[in-house]
């Protein structure tokens, strides 16, 4: 009965003390007013959407509503991220539900009847490999948070006055080597696209801000919300191709200058590690999004057709997740080549080191031996007093030892360039001698004849 007194004081100080707490945090609540951006939208359910305040009460009536939150690819820890959605996002959610969303891992399940699914990589937030999403799916309300701006993610249409709905010409450094006339009926009159700008263009498989459908109901909504992170995705792994064919090209054309500087700078394992980041994220979602699918069957707001471009996606997905292990094998060939390249420099620099030791180690025996102090020493005054010619007599010695080695090392290269060369110069003088021949018989004397 005492233990019990001693627990139940324990428990009635923690309680007073977590009261205290959340009166502190009621009155001093953190706010981050810039850190993150949020957008929301109220859709009537028949194509049609407006603009709406930050407010996550649900919508009174017919139709449904999205909140959407962008979290800044900023060196912050994942506990900073927490933060950022407990003071967007609470209340009317839980605790519960910010760690789903922010927390890294696949994930799908369902929380107080809400569909919750996640695609969090845990790589560091300010790498473009590193992509988050994140979602809260209910009846009349959808809630998304992701890593940075997701292209396309918005229905923002274009433009007018946008230079994709333009007919432009192209400048003039991008042509290479063509006329003056040629450049300046290019140049003249209309948009000029800078090079930099038409290569961004190139490196995206659709356009950046497209008329995106306005979803009917929240199974469209989802689909394209999953329909953008598989885009945003493809359009990573494109440019990363479009990096390495950029890379590659520069070993072809490069000198040993080129491939050291690769080496030196780590160029291609910083590639792999980047690709296995991104592999991470495509095989989260390759797990997640087929459950998602799972989880949708039966839901009011999701449709048969909604459920059939789940599984689409999906498929697109494997078919991703197989072009990056293609991309690996890429890099791991071209990181092999130039190690070999390396291994192939060091053993030629070993080669001549050798071959530098070969020589020298038989005149080093033969100083060693004349340095000797002994007697009986050839060429030397000990033997014969009226000898004037010893150290001739030992360089000479020194000279044959040479000469015996660059003979014995060098007669089988020399040999083998001389036939080598004798070879191509019987091969040319015969082809010179078909050419003359060819060019007689077609000349208008032979013709006559």
């Amino acid at each position: 009965l005492k233990e019990i007194k001693e627990l139940k004081g324990t428990g009635e100080v923690l309680e007073s003390r977590i009261k205290e707490v959340s009166e502190i945090q009621s009155n001093h609540t953190v706010r981050f007013p810039d850190a993150v951006k949020r957008v929301a939208y109220s859709f009537d359910g028949y194509g049609k959407f407006s603009s709406r305040e930050w407010d996550l009460r649900q919508l009174e009536g017919e139709g449904f509503c999205w909140y959407h939150v962008e979290l800044p690819r900023s060196s912050q820890k994942l506990a900073v991220f927490a933060q950022y959605l407990i003071d967007v996002l609470c209340p009317p959610l839980k605790l519960q539900d910010i760690l789903a969303l922010v927390s890294n891992g696949p994930f799908c399940g369902t929380i107080d009847g809400a569909l919750v699914f996640r695609v969090n990589s845990a790589g560091p937030p300010t790498s473009k490999f590193t992509q988050r999403i994140a979602a809260i799916v209910r009846d009349n309300m959808f809630i998304s948070v992701s890593l940075g701006c997701v292209p396309r993610l918005d229905f923002s249409r274009i433009s007018p006055k946008s230079l994709l709905m333009e007919v432009p010409s192209i400048e003039p450094t991008c042509l290479g080597e063509v006329g003056d006339s040629h450049h300046g009926s290019l140049s003249t009159g209309g948009v000029v696209i800078p090079e930099h700008v038409l290569e961004f263009l190139l490196t995206i498989s659709h356009h950046e801000h497209a008329d995106n459908a306005v979803p009917k109901g929240v199974g469209n909504l989802l689909v394209h919300i999953i329909n953008t992170h598989v885009d945003q995705l493809h359009d990573t792994v494109l440019h990363l191709e479009t990096h390495l064919d950029d890379v590659e090209r520069s070993l072809d054309t490069g000198v040993g200058a080129t491939k050291k500087q690769m080496l030196d700078d780590r160029r291609f394992p910083k590639m792999h590690l980047d690709l296995q980041r991104l592999l991470q994220v495509i095989a989260h979602g390759d797990q997640v999004f087929p459950r998602v699918r799972e989880k949708c069957v039966g839901k009011a707001w999701c449709t048969s057709e909604d459920l059939a471009t789940l599984e689409v996606l999906v498929a697109r997905l494997q078919k991703l997740k197989e072009n990056v292990g293609f991309i690996a094998n890429r890099i791991t060939a071209i990181q092999a080549g130039l190690d070999s390249w390396q291994a192939e420099q060091i053993n030629r620099k070993l080669y001549y080191l050798s071959f530098l030791s070969v020589i020298f180690l038989p005149l080093s025996v033969v100083t060693g031996a004349f340095g000797m102090n002994v007697g009986g020493v050839p060429w030397t005054k000990q033997i014969d007093p009226t000898l004037l010619h010893g150290f001739q007599n030992v360089l000479l010695l020194c000279m044959v030892i040479v000469m015996l080695l660059l003979a014995g090392f060098g007669a089988g290269p020399l040999y083998i360039y001389f036939a080598t060369r004798h070879k191509h110069q019987a091969v040319k003088a015969k082809w010179l001698g078909s050419k003359r021949s060819f060019q007689y018989r077609g000349s208008p004397h032979y013709l006559q004849l």
